[in-house]
């Protein structure tokens, strides 16, 4: 027990988490002072699975009926024979060409009825259009409500006209209520896409977006227990603008509109470029990185917190080229 004591002492010293001369009697949150208390952070945990909750009730009965009316289908592909020994062999990956030799002659197959059934197998473990669409119609309802509400409450905050008021008078700088809901249930929401990317639909970025949704998470933790709201709820209202237009471009395509998916994905290349290769690093990062040290002395946690908001700019960096080479391949296809 002593040495557990003395670690958690060690991790919670006011000499890594808050700028010199400040402890954490100072910065203890009462009603008058409205500081962030670190024991809120389990809250987006349960709140998650209400959102997990709400997605199931508003997936069924709304956005599978609007998908359907727009002639979306939910069939599955035709099903592989059932076959244990490749079913033993499947992997979810191309298989070798010498082990699909080595299959056909155990199974007495010819080596077309071999690629035949891993094809079936692979389509097999594909989700329906509908199940797709209304994965997306999800993500862009909470995209558009994060958005909107992350504006409405951050229009007359000072910080956001001026990005300076995010380190003057810091670390006493009060949460409002609107501000406390706007990070539980964009926490909330993070923690719930966690959990759900492991049943949701896989895509070639799975991990990709799985560091980016633990070090969103790890951020927000890092800004809420270090008082650095303001900067993180600038961070948010950047991140959730552009994705708005991302998933209503992925409902367009599955529900076959596709002018409407090619006009929509331009306006989200613009605006990601803009906001993530933009706003993001040459507004936030360098205020973080440049103008912070000049108003606010400097300590450990907050050269993680910016290496987090570094490691966030690195993944931005991955997908604008994926988003560009998409966009070059749709100019000369003609649609995305």
């Amino acid at each position: 027990m002593e040495i557990l004591k003395n670690i958690s002492a060690a991790f919670w010293s006011p000499d890594i988490w808050l700028p010199p001369n400040t402890t954490w009697a100072d910065l203890n949150p009462t009603p008058e002072n409205k500081l962030t208390d670190y024991r809120h952070l389990i809250y987006p945990i349960p709140m998650s699975i209400v959102l997990l909750l709400l997605r199931y009730v508003l997936e069924r009965c709304w956005f599978a009926p609007v998908g359907k009316s727009l002639g979306i289908k939910n069939t599955r592909p035709k099903k592989a024979p059932p076959n244990a020994i490749l079913e033993k062999a499947y992997t979810g990956k191309k298989i070798k060409h010498k082990q699909v030799l080595a299959l056909a002659k155990q199974l007495d197959y010819s080596e077309r009825q071999v690629e035949r059934w891993l094809r079936l197998r692979r389509s097999q473990d594909k989700p329906s259009t509908l199940i797709k669409f209304c994965e997306n119609s999800w993500r862009c309802l909470y995209y558009t409500y994060s958005f909107v509400y992350g504006l409405t409450i951050l229009w007359d905050k000072s910080w956001l006209w001026d990005i300076n008021h995010c380190y003057h008078g810091y670390p006493f700088h009060p949460v409002s209520n609107d501000v406390w809901w706007y990070y539980m249930i964009s926490m909330a929401f993070y923690w719930s896409l966690s959990f759900s990317q492991f049943f949701d639909v896989k895509r070639k970025d799975f991990w990709q977006m799985f560091i980016h949704h633990i070090a969103t998470i790890a951020l927000m933790c890092f800004s809420w227990v270090g008082n650095l709201t303001r900067i993180g709820s600038l961070v948010l209202l950047v991140h959730d603008c552009a994705d708005i237009f991302l998933e209503a471009a992925k409902m367009a395509k599955y529900a076959n509109y596709q002018k409407l998916c090619d006009f929509i994905f331009t306006i989200f290349t613009v605006l990601w470029i803009v906001t993530r290769m933009g706003v993001y690093p040459f507004w936030i990062i360098y205020s973080t990185t440049i103008e912070a040290p000049k108003i606010v002395p400097m300590f450990p946690a907050y050269y993680i917190f910016n290496s987090l908001l570094s490691l966030l700019l690195v993944l931005h960096a991955i997908w604008t080229w994926l988003i560009l080479k998409i966009a070059y391949n749709a100019f000369y296809a003609g649609q995305v």
